[in-house]
């Protein structure tokens, strides 16, 4: 990605954002317990009405789960692009969001279950998609190449946490697919939802 317009501006002293989007695939009856984590990430972002550092910390936890989870990926994605200029890395990072936000299932809804008289059993999804954008300043190798193989999907988790404790982070977004416990996403709407994923 170092090509001679990126030499150029940093001679030019600009600051270099990048806007990059992972997407993991993970199943098995097992990932359930993931949602949990998810879930308690979000209500902690909403309830820190976005401070960055918040963010960070659930970002840190996100991939520290989804590096112990790593025997029930299935595929990935990744995509991105280099800025010079902080509005139009914002441009991208929004136009990201909506995408995300329009996968199947993947914004939580408000909690209504306690006013069901249903016995408590929920379906328990196989499927999980976690779908995390982020901004941040200067160069890092291993999120700007393709990262659809475990090792450098790995390679990629860890980055993101050492972005977080390095505070070059601009932007943070979380998505995830189903959304809460109870939502089930099957085999077809993985293929229809997420047709980028590559099997790893």
């Amino acid at each position: 990605m170092n090509s001679w317009r990126d030499r150029l501006n940093q001679l030019g002293g600009r600051t270099r954002f990048v806007v990059c989007r992972l997407f993991i695939h993970l199943a098995g009856e097992e990932v359930a317990p993931l949602l949990g984590t998810l879930n308690r990430a979000a209500r902690e972002a909403v309830d820190a009405e976005g401070d960055l550092e918040v963010l960070g910390e659930g970002l840190v936890e996100i991939c520290q789960n989804l590096l112990q989870y790593d025997t029930y990926w299935q595929s990935a994605a990744n995509e991105g692009n280099v800025f010079w200029d902080e509005g139009e890395a914002g441009d991208y990072v929004t136009e990201l969001f909506t995408d995300s936000a329009q996968r199947y299932g993947s914004i939580p809804e408000p909690d209504d279950s306690a006013a069901s008289d249903e016995p408590f059993s929920l379906p328990v999804t196989r499927h999980l998609v976690v779908m995390l954008t982020v901004a941040y300043e200067g160069e890092v190798p291993e999120l700007e190449t393709d990262l659809s193989n475990i090792t450098a999907l790995k390679a990629g988790l860890k980055a993101l946490i050492n972005l977080h404790y390095q505070q070059r982070l601009r932007a943070i977004q979380v998505h995830f697919s189903p959304a809460q416990l109870g939502d089930e996403l099957t085999s077809d709407q993985v293929l229809l939802n997420f047709p980028e994923l590559i099997p790893l």
